[in-house]
């Protein structure tokens, strides 16, 4: 856990430092000048700067946790690129910018005065909200690297403590610092580290199948030195530097790490000191920032960047001198298409990494099972030939095997071992494809039913059309509607039919106006913004018709049984972003009425999957349930005797409300598609 809290600690230090240096000379500057009363102001924009930061962290948190597993790793590995990009441009402007960061907070400052409150509560937000982000989205790089929070956020929170401190005694003038020299030694650290997130990034894109690469190893040191060990996981958890890494992995680290170290160093003996005037030194508690570069050693400029790359490997190779090459077994399991666990052995209760080491010819899934009832404990999907990946998984009190699958092959299992004195392991029991049959069949019934209705509901909003009979249309329209909306859960079976049935208008060149603008929502904004009869009739009858063809098309449409998990949590997610925010109104303010629709086909969803999940999690379903009542009762609450409260009517709190409740209901059923996932263990 400590050495995974390092580089975090490296970020909050520095990154605290820089923000609170900030914050110190914008608050000595004020006091300086007789205006103590307009402190609330810089705080109140750091305030606000900080939760911008919180609220960033938790928006990559929640939209990592709520992706596909290639997903994630494409996500994740875009993400730590772009920290990289971040943080070597942050390392290279305090290197330019701290002997005359003072200055110029100052002049901003007294600019801000003349202009008034705002200005000065923006200035103190953007000046700290910059450091913030970088923080939030370094932090959250390093956490998923790490695979643990724990030792990231603890590391994190020590240095944001620490450069409190420093920037307090700065300010109280009780403590000198040669700030320039603090930043130099600092910024050199973060590079390495940064490199170390540049290569764990690409190999995060290369999982993720955007980058190729992903099995052409530079070095393979697995059956050498023991990943689990504490030399390893050392140098894993400050350096990045893993005992397999491929080729791309590799190149990156050190084309990084020599360009930008270079840079650097060139940067810092080329710099000219400007001593600081003693005024801005004592109104910034910056005394101590006194320029000190570092004097030219004659060192050719190669010398330090080919030195932090070579360390390290010498380091590693000394490791493996010493240990003799030597593994422990009980870590490292051996895969293949005949053999699967050899080399397993009963482990300690507790959190285990297993390498697992596919040693046959076929890609191969692999799970930790309980060899009684099935139930995985942890898994790995795809392993390559050839290839090491680990696998961590809690180990308590019950029996243990491993299960192969081999692509094209038949499960191999291996001999059972039982571990005694743990505390008992939550597992995930598997599903096979034929589990979700049934619950899949039942839902296509309630969809073909609900197809028949919305077929007869859509004729005779057509009718009212043709009738002239527009008042009678909007009712019907909004009744044919909603029985499309409790459709949600199969949108990824009505394939083009849906854009044409319910498409937005968002992305086309006239928007509502557009000519390929068709379905429910164009006759919604026709409806409400005074068409005439022509105008909506050629509407009406293509609607009907797209409507008609997907009941025709629908039975023989193919619905992938794993996905019918996926939607319990996506069609409310799709009530979130595009219901509650208004982004379908076309006129009618019926949005509040569709997301009913939408929590009525969620909850035929939970029906079908309810005895799947009841013998996996039932608790699931117990929050699910709570969830959606309290959604539920909030949205009903909008429906009065003379119709639907439209969204921008609703009382401010209410809102928040509503838009809380549907959140958390997507947390509570956020669990469904990993608890339901089909795994080739079952």
């Amino acid at each position: 856990m400590w050495d995974e809290a390092f580089p975090s600690f490296l970020i909050g230090l520095r990154e605290g430092l820089e923000a609170g240096l900030i914050v110190s000379i914008l608050v000595a500057t004020l006091v300086r000048f007789g205006h103590k009363a307009r402190l609330p102001q810089v705080w109140t924009g750091v305030a606000a700067a900080v939760a911008l930061s919180l609220s960033f962290g938790a928006v990559l948190t929640f939209t990592a946790a709520n992706l596909s597993g290639h997903a994630q790793e494409a996500f994740g590995g875009v993400l730590s690129l772009i920290a990289v990009g971040f943080v070597t441009a942050m390392v290279f402007w305090m290197r330019r910018s701290a002997r005359t960061l003072s200055a110029e907070i100052k002049e901003k400052v007294q600019a801000s005065l003349a202009m008034g409150a705002g200005a000065l509560v923006l200035t103190s937000f953007l000046a700290v909200a910059r450091e913030g982000l970088e923080t939030s989205l370094f932090l959250w790089t390093n956490v998923r690297t790490a695979g643990e929070s724990t030792g990231p956020l603890i590391g994190a929170a020590v240095g944001l403590v620490l450069s409190t401190g420093l920037c307090w005694g700065l300010y109280r003038r009780a403590l000198k610092m040669n700030l320039t020299r603090f930043f130099t030694i600092t910024g050199a650290g973060l590079i390495v580290v940064a490199a170390g997130v540049l290569g764990y990034g690409l190999r995060d894109l290369q999982e993720s199948g955007l980058v190729g690469g992903g099995s052409t190893y530079a070095f393979d040191l697995s059956g050498h030195l023991d990943a689990s060990s504490w030399y390893a996981t050392l140098v894993q958890g400050t350096l990045n530097l893993t005992v397999t890494m491929t080729v791309l992995q590799v190149v990156g680290y050190v084309a990084y790490l020599c360009v930008v170290m270079t840079l650097f160093i060139e940067g810092v003996r080329g710099g000219q000191p400007a001593p600081a005037k003693a005024a801005e030194v004592k109104a910034a508690g910056a005394d101590a920032e006194k320029a000190a570069a570092p004097a030219r050693s004659g060192r050719p400029r190669w010398v330090l960047p080919a030195a932090l790359v070579a360390v390290p490997a010498v380091v590693a190779g000394t490791v493996i001198a010493v240990s003799d090459g030597k593994q422990d077994s009980s870590s490292t399991v051996a895969v293949s298409e005949d053999e699967c666990g050899s080399g397993f052995k009963a482990p300690l209760p507790g959190q285990q990494v297993f390498q697992m080491h596919n040693t046959g010819d076929k890609v191969s899934e692999v799970y930790l099972v309980n060899p009684g009832t099935g139930a995985v404990y942890g898994e790995i999907e795809g392993l390559a030939p050839g290839t090491t990946r680990a696998l961590t998984a809690t180990i308590g009190s019950g029996d243990y095997a491993w299960r192969c699958v081999p692509t094209g092959g038949k499960a191999v299992t291996s001999s059972a071992v039982h571990v005694a004195g743990g505390v008992e392991v939550k597992a995930v029991k598997p599903v096979a494809e034929d589990d979700l049959k049934a619950p899949l069949d039942a839902y296509k019934d309630y969809v073909n039913k609900g197809l028949a209705t919305l077929v007869t509901e859509t004729a005779k909003l057509q009718a009212d059309v043709h009738a002239g009979d527009l008042a009678a249309a909007k009712a019907d329209w909004l009744t044919a509607h909603l029985q499309y909306a409790s459709l949600g859960a199969a949108y990824g079976t009505f394939a083009d039919l849906d854009g044409k049935i319910n498409g937005r208008p968002d992305g086309l060149a006239d928007k509502a106006k557009d000519k390929d603008f068709t379905g429910f929502l164009r006759l919604e904004y026709g409806l409400w913004h005074g068409q005439s009869v022509d105008e909506l009739t050629p509407v009406a009858d293509q609607l009907t018709g797209d409507v008609t063809k997907l009941q025709q098309d629908f039975p023989g449409q193919q619905f992938d049984p794993g996905d019918l998990p996926l939607r319990a949590h996506e069609i409310l997610e799709n009530t979130l972003q595009f219901e509650l925010t208004g982004d379908t109104d076309q006129g009618s303010g019926t949005n509040l009425a569709t997301t009913q629709a939408n929590l009525a086909g969620t909850q035929e969803l939970l029906t079908v999957l309810k005895p799947l999940l009841d013998e996996r999690d039932p608790q699931v379903l117990v929050r699910a349930d709570a969830g959606m009542k309290r959604v539920g009762d909030l949205v009903a609450a909008a429906h009065k005797a003379e119709g639907w409260t439209p969204l921008d009517q609703l009382p401010a709190d209410t809102r928040r409300q509503l838009n809380g409740a549907t959140g958390q209901l997507l947390e509570d059923l956020s669990p469904i598609p990993a608890l339901l996932e089909i795994r080739k263990a079952a």
